[in-house]
């Protein structure tokens, strides 16, 4: 037998060439932590740059050792409707058993964890921008690893794991909700605790703004972020067979993160008199984030509309969360709650049956009727009381137990000197 054709040999490649295309798209989401880091640091005063800096640095540790140890046995695991049971600690020292939810691919196993460990990652990340400035170092550190050890896995066990969301009819291709809505519930439960930083609103009401000190790393982390998407959606097919499918991802995910730019350019130059960039940047992630259920499940066109209102979403819900003196200094509830429902639900209006091989059903919008559209907004909900319940009663728990909020005077000094004894620009003077 010609070895071109033996089936062994044609199987071997096959499975080489899925796991080479999973580990290069966890690389690229990997990568985003660079992203996240920059972007948050120059959203914020440079008083508080090493702070930052150093939770984006550890944050991903913190999710690989918590989801070793449990995350990824309760997100996967055999087990109920709600949660997995089966083989819960430390991924089964690799054992690629009792894992059926995701034996669809097949990978081997270690390329499956590093694959979804990178995804629970970046739902730690996206809380350390919206407590940005006043939250304690060993308060974040434990907070972010309860999430990924506990919160994030039994969520994402109902819509990735077999569970119930799952069994429902709820699509999320690559994490509006089980990535973004979750980091953007836990965030605002921990923004509720926290309270706004000293300065922010002032006794009349009225908003005080904290600009942030360098919009160069904020483009440069934006564009990093937009590079890493390219690996966070299309990656999700966890295998290069279907070249058509990985295609249309990518570019239902570019073209919902060029209309979100040119959505929120406008939207900010009308509100705001000027095309501020902060804005611009956050439009094109939270356009990003928008598709991210979708992507697999939505035309181009449908995926340029969903970015459009995307980019109007963030613009328009900044100053709503800071109306009710919710200080997220990053903008990252705007960009990761908000956009996260809103893509999720997204799926439910512009779904189009099996357009990269996926049975959702049509959406509304193309004679499906109202069904995947409630099936959508019922995953919402859930996850928003669970997830949003969960991490305020850790937050409370942490606050009361060690402490959460630094002191008044290492705020007005920076976390930078107060937390670790550093400075990230020494030698110069820059003016917060």
């Amino acid at each position: 037998m010609d070895a071109v054709s033996d089936p062994a040999i044609l199987s071997t490649l096959s499975v080489g060439l899925d796991t080479v295309w999973v580990l290069f798209a966890a690389f690229l989401v990997f990568f985003m932590n660079l992203g996240f880091a920059m972007v948050e640091t120059g959203l914020c005063r440079s008083k508080n740059a090493v702070n930052i800096l150093t939770k984006n640095f550890i944050v991903f540790a913190i999710a690989s050792l918590s989801f070793w140890a449990l995350g990824w046995g309760l997100m996967f695991g055999n087990g109920n409707p709600f949660v997995g049971l089966t083989n819960l600690f430390f991924a089964n020292g690799g054992v690629d058993e009792g894992f059926d939810a995701i034996s669809w691919t097949a990978v081997p196993f270690w390329a499956k964890f590093i694959f979804q460990l990178v995804f629970a990652g970046t739902a730690a990340t996206i809380v350390s921008g919206a407590v940005a400035e006043r939250i304690k170092f060993p308060a974040f550190i434990v907070f972010a690893s309860l999430l990924v050890a506990l919160v994030y896995p039994v969520s994402g066990h109902w819509i990735w794991g077999g569970g119930w969301l799952q069994t429902l009819g709820f699509w999320d291709f690559a994490g509006s909700t089980v990535v973004h809505s979750v980091g953007g519930w836990a965030a605002l439960a921990g923004v509720l605790v926290l309270g706004p930083r000293t300065g922010k609103y002032r006794a009349d009401g009225t908003i005080n703004p904290i600009l942030g000190h360098n919009m160069s790393l904020v483009t440069l982390g934006g564009l990093v972020l937009w590079f890493g998407w390219f690996g966070f959606n299309p990656g999700s097919t966890m295998a290069v067979g279907d070249g058509s499918a990985i295609a249309h991802i990518v570019v239902t995910t570019n073209t919902a993160a060029a209309a979100a730019i040119l959505s929120s350019t406008i939207t900010a130059w009308i509100t705001l008199g000027k095309p501020d960039l902060s804005m611009i940047v956050n439009g094109a992630l939270a356009g990003l984030v928008a598709i991210t259920a979708g992507c697999a499940f939505v035309d181009v066109g449908s995926s340029a509309l969903i970015g459009l209102v995307a980019g109007v979403l963030v613009v328009v819900a900044v100053p709503f969360f800071d109306r009710r003196r919710m200080d997220d200094p990053v903008g990252a509830l705007s960009v990761h709650l908000a956009n996260g429902i809103w893509g999720t639900l997204a799926v439910g209006l512009f779904a189009k049956d099996g357009i990269t091989g996926s049975a959702t059903g049509n959406g509304l919008f193309f004679g499906g009727g109202f069904q995947l559209l409630l099936n959508q907004a019922i995953g919402v909900v859930a996850v928003a009381a669970f997830v949003f319940g969960l991490s305020l009663a850790i937050w409370l728990a942490l606050k009361a137990i060690m402490g959460i909020r630094v002191s008044r005077e290492e705020e007005l000094g920076g976390l930078d000197r107060g937390e670790h004894g550093a400075e990230a620009y020494a030698g110069f003077q820059i003016i917060d």
